[in-house]
């Protein structure tokens, strides 16, 4: 399981989604970090609003909890305009992203994520939604089937993804912005900290704010929810001040070690170096060694190990570095993947 799964008992996800959504900034000016994004954005805000029209189609990618999601929502706000939110996997077929398109208001803003998981018949209909403001509805079947043109309203897409890679090129060539959402850096997860701790009503001081911040793999999504497990700790333990020692203790005892690591990150790379000899090694025989699915090792855990130089894929497969043996206290052998670079 993933770090923020661990953290989170299924009774209680649809108050911590609440808590989630109370936390999250309204306007662009309360949107901390992505200090680029948000000045080119606010530009193409702008400019829409003076010249009275809708702005172009934008698209988000970057990986969980980075924010695409958030700044859907701004835009919405700062637009003034209605917001519709679906999924890629939610729409198999055209008729679902038509009953979309078809329904929405003038200039309203309609939020995709994880758009790279449409259906082809659904995005083959969104090429001519994007571009001339039209859906082709096709009547019957087989050689009689006929195709009625149907005029939508001005709409601004907003497409989120973590894989903009899966993007085929002539949908991504429809975005009239695209902006990359990088990972956060210490001191600004500090100030999101910092807001959220407010917003929550809790007592957080810098150093306890600094050792949430650089355990929350450069993430907001993962800062606030460590922070509320923290807060519950300090509750209970602590007399609710979050100190550097108590954040420390907190998440210790939440499996989070110091650089971050979580509990699969940690069993991943235990298995690559205990039970393969640091590889390499395929995904799917590493998934099975922690019990976990492909998906899930891929998706979850090793993109912030290679991040932090302690795994690398390789064309045989997954190679813990010197850097991994060394994390888990162990010497690496000779041959370690990477030892030039970390011994």
């Amino acid at each position: 399981m993933s770090l923020e799964r661990d953290l989170v008992s299924p009774d209680a996800e649809g108050e911590e989604s609440q808590i989630e959504a109370a936390l999250r900034p309204k306007r662009l000016g309360e949107f901390i970090g992505q200090a680029r994004v948000r000045e080119q954005l606010s530009l193409v805000l702008e400019s829409a609003l003076r010249r009275g029209r809708s702005p172009d189609h934008m698209l988000m990618s970057g990986s969980p909890g980075l924010g695409k999601t958030t700044l859907a929502m701004i835009i919405a706000a700062e637009l003034s305009a209605p917001l519709r939110i679906t999924s890629g996997p939610a729409l198999e077929r055209a008729g679902d992203l038509a009953a979309i398109l078809s329904t929405l208001a003038e200039g309203e803003v309609l939020f995709i994520d994880e758009i790279h998981r449409m259906a082809r018949p659904a995005e083959e209909m969104l090429y001519l939604a994007m571009e001339d403001f039209r859906v082709d509805i096709v009547v019957g079947k087989g050689p009689g089937a006929t195709a009625i043109p149907l005029d939508i309203a001005t709409f601004t897409l907003v497409g989120a993804t973590t894989r903009a890679g899966l993007l085929p090129a002539p949908l991504r060539d429809r975005f009239g912005f695209t902006a990359h959402m990088d990972f956060y850096q210490v001191e600004e997860l500090e100030q999101v900290l910092h807001r959220s701790a407010r917003l929550l009503g809790v007592t957080l001081p810098g150093e306890g704010a600094h050792e949430i911040a650089r355990r929350s793999r450069g993430t907001p999504r993962i800062a606030n929810r460590l922070l509320r497990r923290v807060r519950d700790f300090a509750d209970v333990r602590a007399g609710g001040v979050i100190d550097r020692d108590i954040a420390s203790a907190a998440l210790n005892l939440y499996e989070v070690d110091a650089e971050g690591l979580d509990r699969l990150d940690r069993a991943v790379l235990d298995a690559l170096l205990r039970k393969f000899g640091g590889g390499p090694v395929g995904l799917s025989t590493l998934a099975v060694a922690v019990g976990e699915e492909p998906e899930t090792v891929e998706v979850v855990a090793e993109p912030f190990l290679v991040r932090q130089g302690l795994l690398a894929r390789t064309p045989r497969g997954r190679v813990a570095t010197a850097a991994a043996w060394h994390h888990l206290g162990m010497t690496p052998p000779p041959d370690a993947f990477g030892a030039t670079l970390f011994d």
